[in-house]
């Protein structure tokens, strides 16, 4: 990442075209390179989307920002405030458009971004959300929060749910990777309008059942009272 990052910047300091140039090499290279050092393959399943959506996605590691981000064409997350310190992954962030949010604070964010897209100042494309706010690992519960909700709500964009299996392969915390298929999945879209407790439910019913399904054909059983399960 850091030689990627240094050899990219002055390109990415003049340009957006450059910095995200950089990321989606740093995301190709890591999926190639862990085909054939660690016999870690990655998949993606179903379309992911090209025009102005949403992306609330299912979030186990560092792995399935890599896998999402170089599949969209102009894909931007929210992130923590605090990341904005990490040495070249923060300044990269928010040169391709990224909004760093306080924890708390996520609406203010969000009502920020609605307005510099409106008033032209960013890049319209693809806003990844994780709805979960963190990396939550495999079999573990964590509520589904309300930003998507209110995010699609806000914009009138539809959402495209994600759900993915990679955390049995790249845990969350360390450095042991395991061989295997790691997959991101794109559900089908869920329309704005349709009531925050509806998109709500649904989004949660939708990713954590189709999280389970590509868990269990890795060999990982969830709990039978986790969502979806």
């Amino acid at each position: 990442m850091a030689v990627m990052g240094i050899l990219y910047f002055p390109w990415a300091l003049v340009s957006r075209r450059g910095a995200r140039a950089a990321c989606l090499h740093y995301c190709h290279w890591v999926r190639w390179t862990a085909s054939w050092m660690v016999g870690l393959r990655t998949e993606v399943r179903g379309t992911p989307p090209t025009g102005e959506v949403i992306i609330a996605a299912k979030h186990q590691s560092f792995l399935d920002i890599i896998m999402i981000f170089s599949e969209v064409p102009a894909g931007k997350f929210i992130m923590k405030r605090e990341l904005l310190w990490a040495p070249v992954l923060g300044q990269y962030a928010l040169r391709i458009g990224c909004v760093p949010v306080q924890r708390g604070k996520r609406g203010a964010a969000i009502a920020r971004m609605i307005a510099d897209v409106e008033s032209g100042l960013a890049d319209p494309g693809q806003l990844i959300i994780y709805p979960q706010g963190t990396r939550v690992a495999p079999g573990v519960r964590k509520p589904y929060k309300v930003g998507a909700a209110l995010l699609s709500e806000q914009t009138g964009q539809p959402c495209v749910p994600a759900a993915t299996n990679v955390g049995l392969f790249w845990p969350r915390k360390g450095i042991w990777r395991r061989p295997g298929t790691a997959v991101v999945e794109f559900l089908p879209v869920i329309e704005a309008g349709i009531g925050r407790e509806t998109f709500l439910i649904r989004l949660e019913s939708e990713v954590e059942k189709v999280s389970n399904r590509l868990m269990r054909e890795a060999g990982f059983e969830p709990d039978p009272q986790h969502p979806g399960a």
